[in-house]
């Protein structure tokens, strides 16, 4: 793992957003599933159960990956890191909508952008195969 950017970042990231995830629901009691204001996790980002379970499933499955190989963990990376790209994007316009299903901040839609922008950078940059030499 300790070769692998991708592995690296995956099982970091992973263990990251599970303990984020599990964090998150001391902060959500009485907080609707679906509420589009949430509790503050560290007093900055907004988090709702729905919110909580998503970063459980994430982290999971960044985890795994990382634990599993450099391939599985490069997929993990770019796939999520393209769902947080979009999801950092597009929270700008959910905040204040009813399509604020997950209960997203401004700082959130940050976070989001910085992991997408780390797990893309990893997944799309390291571990390229080496290309033929062609005569």
């Amino acid at each position: 793992m300790r070769t692998s950017p991708n592995r690296l970042v995956a099982t970091i990231f992973g263990a990251v957003y599970l303990l984020v995830g599990l964090l998150g629901f001391a902060v959500t009691g009485g907080v609707g599933f679906l509420a589009t204001e949430g509790g503050l996790l560290l007093g900055v980002f907004a988090v709702n159960p729905l919110h909580n379970i998503a970063h459980l499933l994430i982290g999971g499955s960044l985890l795994a990956a990382g634990l599993v190989s450099a391939r599985a963990a490069k997929t993990v990376n770019i796939v999520v890191g393209a769902a947080y790209l979009l999801l950092g994007i597009a929270g700008f316009f959910l905040v204040g909508t009813a399509a604020n299903i997950l209960a997203l901040n401004v700082p959130d839609h940050f976070l989001h952008l910085a992991s997408a922008i780390v797990l893309l950078g990893v997944g799309l940059a390291a571990e390229r195969s080496p290309q033929p030499a062609t005569a």
